[in-house]
């Protein structure tokens, strides 16, 4: 029998291979999707995170942001400036093109979480629900 662990790490390995397959077309990866749609949404909340924050949020290391916003500025998605509120960081946000392209990829992903969750009542199923829960409790976030 396989340990919660091993299946863990099987399931977020196929998802976001399937996320990386659905979006190519796009021309994003699942880890620039996370990047972006995170700053999308902080970016909706009136933010303009440094890379730290935008990291934490997404549940990304520092470093790990660093290297995707680097690629992901020179690509036109996003620009980075000095943060209003610290001069020694990054404050990130979404260009143009990069509203452009997150609003082409969100209703992929999320036809794509549909299709993936369908197993257990979809997205909005009570095991899905419970599974997020679950999940949210794993990663302390509860």
């Amino acid at each position: 029998m396989e340990t919660v662990g091993a299946l863990l790490w099987r399931v977020t390995n196929r998802w976001r291979a399937a996320v990386d397959r659905a979006l190519a077309p796009v021309g994003l990866t699942h880890a620039q999707y996370s990047l972006l749609a995170t700053l999308y949404g902080m970016g909706r909340e009136g933010l303009t995170p440094s890379q730290r924050e935008l990291g934490e949020r997404a549940g990304f290391e520092p470093m790990y942001v660093s290297k995707v916003a680097r690629g992901l500025e020179q690509a036109g998605l996003l620009e980075r400036a000095r943060h209003p509120h610290d001069p020694r960081a990054f404050g990130l946000a979404l260009t143009t093109r990069g509203v452009e392209v997150i609003g082409q990829a969100i209703p992929v992903v999320r036809g794509l979480q549909a299709e993936l969750t369908a197993p257990i009542g979809g997205p909005e199923g009570v095991r899905a629900r419970e599974l997020a829960d679950t999940l949210r409790v794993l990663l302390g976030l509860e």
